[in-house]
């Protein structure tokens, strides 16, 4: 029992939180209720960023834009820009903890740093300020004397016509270039590489014959005599005489000995014609008789 009244007693509070309709007993009346009297320079903390580098006078210690804070706001008393409420910060230094003030400025849309630290050199703020003060002086200048006024305008216009004569002088150029035949220019630019490469070669001859001497001296190759032997045969010996078609047919000849052949003595045998008788064998009376007359002539 007790685990349920403590389970109901949370789903109870958690539906409380969530409720988008209370009860109002039928005695309410709001006028009663209390209201709370607030001061118009009362402050809220609310979370910030520096938003410009400044220096702290305490400790020197360097505070960058962009750093993240925890600070102050408070409504400037009797401080407003064309109906627009002007707020003070309060920041503290990250280091010393001494505290530095800055407020809004509308009219220049910027901040304007009043105490604790000083703003540091920025080069862009100074560049505004500064035409902003020469446009104001020369506005000043030509209000009060006319000439000065005539002698502006006439500048002005002589300044727009050098900027519309550099315009058109661009215009001209780039119509020009798009002219431009980019093929015929890879063309002459692969001519011109050939020239200069012909010319080094013609470069290089010319000292390869300064140095080795002229052309026309060459050494003669001595001939052997089979070369000679060579060349003394005639051209048509070497040449076969065409014959018969039917003629690739037929067994090649024999060819002749060598003289290295006969010398050593080899014999080379004779393919037998096909369809050709073989040869006698002698019989042993003719072999005999053989003997004998080898025999008598020997005795002889």
């Amino acid at each position: 029992l007790l685990f349920c009244a403590a389970t109901a007693a949370t789903a109870a509070i958690m539906t409380e939180r969530k409720v988008l309709n209370k009860y109002f007993p039928p005695d309410f009346d709001p006028k009663k209720i209390p209201r709370m009297h607030m001061t118009r320079d009362r402050q809220y903390v609310i979370r910030i960023m520096a938003p410009f580098s400044m220096q702290c006078n305490t400790c020197g210690e360097y505070i960058y834009k962009g750093k993240k804070f925890n600070a102050r706001r408070e409504t400037a008393l009797n401080e407003t820009y064309l109906g627009l409420r002007i707020y003070r910060f309060y920041i503290r230094c990250p280091r010393c903890v001494s505290e530095v003030a800055f407020k809004t400025d509308p009219e220049h849309t910027d901040y304007i740093c009043e105490g604790g630290a000083t703003r540091t050199f920025e080069a862009q703020k100074i560049a505004e300020a500064d035409d902003k003060r020469l446009e104001t002086e020369r506005d000043e200048e030509e209000m009060s004397n006319p000439m000065k006024a005539l002698e502006n305008r006439t500048k002005e216009s002589k300044r727009e016509m050098d900027i519309l004569d550099a315009l058109e002088e661009i215009k001209d150029q780039n119509a020009r270039f798009s002219k431009v035949d980019y093929e015929e220019l890879l063309t002459k630019n692969r001519e011109f590489e050939e020239e200069i490469a012909r010319q080094e070669e013609q470069e290089e001859d010319a000292a390869v014959k300064a140095v080795f001497g002229a052309s026309s001296t060459f050494v003669r190759r001595i001939q052997d005599e089979s070369d000679d032997s060579d060349e003394d045969k005639p051209v048509g010996s070497t040449t076969k005489s065409a014959g018969n078609p039917t003629d690739v047919l037929a067994p090649e000849p024999l060819a002749k000995k060598s003289k290295l052949q006969q010398k050593i003595g080899v014999v080379v045998k004779r393919k037998a014609k096909i369809g050709a008788a073989p040869p006698a064998t002698k019989s042993g009376l003719s072999l005999l008789g053989g003997y004998e007359g080898s025999s008598s002539s020997e005795e002889s």
